[in-house]
C-alpha cells in the first residue's frame, strides 16, 4: 500500500524518512524524489522536515559513561513508567532497540515543538527544468537551479545570523547589513559562512561544490576545519575531501543562464547531469558509449532540444522512448 503524507508531522513520524535523512542513502533520496515528482505539494512538505530535522543535530561530543548511563536511565524510566525499578544496562546486541527508542521518543518530542515554534520556515523550490530568482527577507537574491530548494527561518532579526539550507544548486548575491550579520549556507558537508559576496554553491547526488565570484567567504566542515576562499577559487569535494581547484567562473555559472557547459565530460557524466535538472531517465546502451567525452556549451531550456545538441557533439542516437525514459545508443 501506496503511503500518504498530508502534514509534515506525518513525513517527519515516518521510519523510513527517518533512516534516509540520518544515513543519506541515495537509493532511499531516489524513492523520495520520484515520489516528489508525482506530487509537488510532498516537496514543500518534505522541505520542510528536512529544515525542521536539520535543526535538531547538535554537533557530535564525547558524552561521559556517567552522563550517557544517566540519560539511559531517564529514558527507559519514561518508556515503562517505572520510577521504582532500577535499569539494567544494554548489551551490544541490543543497543539497536536502544536508538530505536530514542529515535520514537526524539519524534514525540520533536511534534510538539514544532507546533509551537515561534515562526513557520519558509521555502522556495524549483521544478524538473526550472530555474527560478527571488529576494530574501534581508534584501538579498538567489537564483535557484532546476531539481533545487532552499528553507530558511521567517522573519530574519538584525544582529542575528541569516541561515538557509540547501540541496541541490544556487547562485547568491548577499546584501550587506549594517551589524554585518552573518549570511550562512548549510550544506550536508560543510557550511558557508560571509557577510556580503556573490558565491554559487552546489549540494546535489553526493556532489558539492563552491565557487566564488566576489568578496570573502569561509567553509567550515562538519570535522572543525576551515577554508578562507578568495574571489575566483573553487573548492570541489572529492571522496570527502576539500580540494581548491582552477575554474572558470563563466562555466561554472553557465546554468545562470539556461546553458550547460561540457569540457571533455563523459557522456556518463552528463547524463547524470541532466537526469537530475529534468527528472528523467536516461539509459545508455553499454558502458563504452558511456565513456565517450563530450565538449560544447549547450542551451538549456528545452529537453528536446538538449538531447538533439547533446547527440551531435559524438557518434551517438538519441531515442526517446517515453516522456521520462530516454536511450542511448551507437
Amino acid at each position: 500500500m501506496e503511503k500518504t503524507f498530508s502534514t509534515v508531522e506525518d513525513i517527519i513520524a515516518d521510519e523510513d524518512f527517518q533512516s534516509w535523512y540520518l544515513s543519506g542513502d541515495q537509493a532511499a533520496g531516489q524513492w523520495w524524489e520520484a515520489r516528489m515528482a508525482q506530487d509537488p505539494a510532498l516537496g514543500l512538505l518534505l522541505a520542510e522536515a528536512r529544515e525542521y530535522m536539520a535543526a535538531l543535530i547538535i554537533r557530535e561530543q564525547e558524552v561521559p559513561a556517567a552522563q550517557a548511563a544517566a540519560a539511559e536511565q531517564r529514558l527507559m524510566t519514561r518508556l515503562t513508567g517505572d520510577t521504582t525499578t532500577p535499569v539494567v544496562h544494554l548489551k551490544r546486541r541490543n543497543k539497536a532497540w536502544w536508538w530505536a527508542a530514542a529515535a520514537v521518543l526524539l519524534i514525540g518530542v520533536s511534534t510538539v515543538v514544532w507546533m509551537n515554534r515561534p515562526t513557520p520556515a519558509a521555502q522556495m523550490q524549483t521544478a524538473y527544468g526550472e530555474i527560478r530568482k527571488q529576494q530574501l527577507p534581508d534584501g538579498s537574491t538567489v537564483m535557484l537551479n532546476a531539481n533545487s530548494e532552499i528553507s530558511y527561518h521567517d522573519g530574519w532579526k538584525e544582529g542575528t545570523a541569516r541561515e538557509i539550507w540547501l540541496k541541490g544548486e544556487a547562485f547568491f548575491h548577499v546584501s550587506k547589513t549594517p551589524s554585518k550579520d552573518r549570511f550562512i549556507v548549510h550544506t550536508e558537508r560543510f557550511d558557508v559562512v560571509v557577510t556580503g559576496t556573490q558565491f554559487n554553491v552546489m549540494n546535489r547526488a553526493g556532489k558539492t561544490n563552491v565557487m566564488l565570484t566576489e568578496g570573502s567567504v569561509t567553509l567550515k566542515m562538519k570535522d572543525g576545519t576551515e577554508i578562507n576562499m578568495k574571489p575566483g577559487q573553487f573548492v570541489e569535494f572529492n571522496e570527502q575531501q576539500p580540494k581548491i581547484k582552477t575554474a572558470r567562473e563563466e562555466n561554472v555559472l553557465a546554468w545562470k543562464d539556461k546553458k550547460l557547459f561540457f569540457e571533455k565530460t563523459t557522456l556518463r557524466v552528463a547524463v547524470q547531469q541532466i537526469e537530475e535538472l529534468y527528472g528523467v531517465k536516461i539509459s545508455l546502451a553499454n558502458d563504452k558509449i558511456g565513456d565517450k567525452p563530450i565538449s560544447g556549451i549547450m542551451m538549456n531550456d528545452n529537453l528536446d532540444v538538449l538531447l538533439q545538441a547533446l547527440e551531435a557533439t559524438s557518434e551517438f542516437h538519441v531515442v526517446r522512448k517515453t516522456n521520462n525514459e530516454i536511450l542511448i545508443t551507437e
